[in-house]
């Protein structure tokens, strides 16, 4: 079912098979899904680097980017709303090129928007942090990490637009090398910056802020660049013509964006705050549970690239007007993404040692009981895999059918008013303490998985596709 890194795949057809729409779909995801861990690549340099600096860098680069990465995540929200509405175009008519590049001017005109305001923002990071009672130094430092990682805001949303259109067109081999290039760039820029080598100054915790903004930015101009000379994209004129903008078609882009970002925040947040919970029960709890999710975070990277995947083939099928191609690419998605979180269930019941060593040294005495911490944990990790992959394959489904305001309030249900209630519950009620937080967020997987299942056969229903 893979397809050469040039090639693209099978452009959509209403008649196609649930098997061709399955290898279509694959072939659009893989390169989506080695991107995704070019992006979990750089968080890693950062934090190896950072640590080798010192403790307290870590610890601020760390503060840092979850100050940082929420505010991310709701702009991707907006901008990434361009790929399902490309698709949607292109899938209604194939040789709309003004409407493409429309979808596109828009999403690069919504980052421009954003990161301004956010800019200012988070140029005061230090200062709020310690306002809202963080040691001085550490939110000093924060602040200080801060002002070199904000500009890489404006190059990251502006390379997801170009994403979402590349995406859009089946063709994504450029995001793979984009993002391999950029990898390799923070990297070399991290291990120069922070340190002073070859040449450069030592800039320290600031240094590595700077260098996820040149990785960024080096990622944004190899997009650019395919963009205008790469056969399949120059025709469409991206970024050669003048600005092509509607002010109505800009606000359905954010109609439509602004709830997907409150969604992801809506799920980003609650791990989030499961870290604060774990602090509050143990220092193991939270050793252990920083393990486990890191796991599950890398498991997810390849759901993520699949549903990245499936609201471009749903959207394109959505814009042809094809009920059969709409269930069928939706059933692809599920099979897929259902398929791959079984496997990776299997691989955290069978091989928890394997996993965790990773993490602790399994054989330390200091390190015990983490680790049996952490083996209760990989157990509920992996019982919600299948979940998980469910949720965000059903999260982007729904985004190819244009349905976000209400996948927004069932995540907010699932997660908040049931989730977190029982997670909280059964830690601060019950013995179970960590498990029960890990209880919690598997239910509330489940809950908006469940909830989002149901909406999707709704839509299918009642529209009759």
């Amino acid at each position: 079912m893979t397809a050469p890194a040039g090639a693209t795949a099978a452009p959509f057809s209403p008649r196609s098979p649930l098997s061709t729409e399955i290898g279509a779909m694959f072939a659009l995801a893989w390169p989506l899904i080695l991107t995704n861990f070019t992006g979990a690549g750089m968080l890693t340099t950062d934090v190896v680097v950072l640590g080798w600096l010192s403790p307290e860098a870590l610890a601020a680069g760390s503060i840092g980017f979850n100050v940082y990465f929420p505010i991310f995540l709701f702009g991707l929200g907006v901008v990434a709303m361009a790929s399902p509405l490309a698709a949607h175009r292109i899938g209604a008519d194939p040789d709309d090129k003004a409407g493409v590049r429309r979808i596109t001017h828009h999403a690069l005109l919504s980052a421009l928007l954003f990161a301004p305001p956010v800019w200012l923002a988070l140029w005061f990071t230090g200062p709020i942090l310690a306002a809202i009672g963080e040691p001085p130094d550490l939110a000093r430092a924060a602040g200080v990490y801060m002002h070199g990682l904000e500009w890489a805001m404006l190059p990251a949303l502006g390379m997801v637009a170009l994403r979402a259109t590349f995406s859009a067109l089946d063709r994504v081999a450029p995001v793979l090398i984009a993002g391999v290039a950029a990898l390799c760039v923070n990297a070399l820029a991290d291990y120069a910056l922070v340190f002073g080598k070859w040449g450069l100054p030592a800039f320290g915790v600031i240094g590595s802020g700077y260098a996820t903004t040149i990785a960024h930015c080096v990622m944004l101009l190899i997009l650019a660049g395919f963009a205008l000379v790469d056969p399949r994209i120059a025709p469409y004129r991206l970024l050669s013509a003048r600005p092509d903008l509607d002010w109505a078609g800009l606000k359905h882009l954010w109609r439509l964006g602004v709830p997907s970002g409150f969604l992801v925040l809506s799920e980003v947040s609650i791990f989030a705050v499961s870290f604060l919970a774990m602090g509050l029960i143990s220092l193991a709890s939270v050793e252990a549970h920083a393990a486990v999710l890191q796991v599950a975070s890398l498991a997810f990277s390849v759901p993520l690239g699949l549903g990245q995947a499936a609201s471009v083939r749903v959207g394109q099928a959505f814009g042809a007007g094809s009920g059969v191609g709409v269930r069928t690419a939706g059933a692809a998605a599920l099979a897929l993404t259902v398929g791959f979180a079984a496997v990776s269930a299997l691989a955290m019941v069978l091989f928890p040692r394997l996993l965790l060593s990773a993490f602790f040294d399994l054989a330390a005495p200091d390190a015990a009981e983490a680790v049996a911490l952490g083996f209760s944990f990989l157990w509920v990790a992996a019982a919600f895999q299948v979940f998980d992959g469910l949720q965000v394959a059903l999260t982007s489904m729904l985004r190819g059918v244009h349905d976000a305001r209400v996948p927004l309030i069932l995540a907010l249900l699932g997660y908040w008013g049931i989730g977190a209630p029982l997670g909280f519950a059964l830690a601060f009620l019950t013995p179970l303490k960590g498990l029960g937080i890990w209880i919690g967020l598997a239910v509330g997987l489940a809950s908006v998985s469940l909830f989002e299942g149901l909406r999707w056969r709704s839509i299918v229903r009642r529209a009759h596709l």
